[in-house]
């Protein structure tokens, strides 16, 4: 479980600029940006605030995200 502290700090790196960037923590192993919906996956409760990673998942639905998320090869 990522520790609340952290995820009340973390913001889309994207929107963060001209938005909120407010994420959203989903099924404890995604952070979904309320802005633009990109999501980005924690990995071993390691949050993967890369952009590419974020823009690979913008266009799924939150329910159609895999739990856990894919790790790359």
């Amino acid at each position: 479980m990522i520790n609340q502290e952290l995820l009340d700090l973390l913001r889309c790196p994207v929107c963060v600029r001209e938005k909120t960037g407010e994420l959203e923590f989903f099924q404890e192993t995604w952070l979904i940006c309320k802005d633009c919906d990109r999501k980005y996956p924690v990995w071993e409760e390691i949050p993967i605030m890369l952009i590419d990673e974020g823009d690979k998942w913008q266009a799924t639905r939150k329910e159609d995200l895999p739990i856990p998320p894919p790790r790359p090869a």
